[in-house]
C-alpha cells in the first residue's frame, strides 16, 4: 500500500511507517499532522485510485525532529573588479513518520 502526497508543493511516495524529510513544517516535535492532498493511492500494486486533482483521503503523520541540511557555499566573483562575495546556506527540513493512510 502506498500513496503519492503533495506536501508543501513537493510530491512524495509514501507508505505506512515510512520516515520522510519534508520542507520545514510549523508543528512542534511529537505533534500529529494531517495532509489531505492525496494525488494517487494504491492498496496493492495492481489497482490505483487517481484523483482529479485530489482524492478524498488523508495521511496522518507524527513530527520526529527538525534538522538542517549540509551547508552549501554560494560564491560570487566578477573578474578584474575586486568583487567577491561568499555566503552559506543550510536548508531546513522536518522529519516525519507516516502513521496511517485513510
Amino acid at each position: 500500500m502506498f500513496a503519492i502526497v503533495d506536501i508543501k508543493g513537493k510530491q512524495y511516495k509514501i507508505s505506512e511507517n515510512d520516515r520522510v524529510f519534508v520542507p520545514k513544517l510549523s508543528a512542534k516535535e511529537g505533534d500529529k499532522v494531517t495532509f489531505s492532498d492525496v494525488l494517487l493511492f494504491s492498496s496493492d500494486d495492481k489497482s490505483f485510485k487517481i484523483g482529479s486533482p485530489k482524492l478524498d483521503m488523508k495521511v496522518e503523520a507524527t513530527v520526529i525532529s527538525h534538522i538542517k541540511d549540509e551547508k552549501i557555499i554560494v560564491f560570487k566573483k566578477k573578474r578584474r573588479k575586486n568583487y567577491k562575495r561568499t555566503k552559506g546556506h543550510r536548508q531546513q527540513y522536518t522529519e516525519i513518520e507516516i502513521n496511517s493512510i485513510k
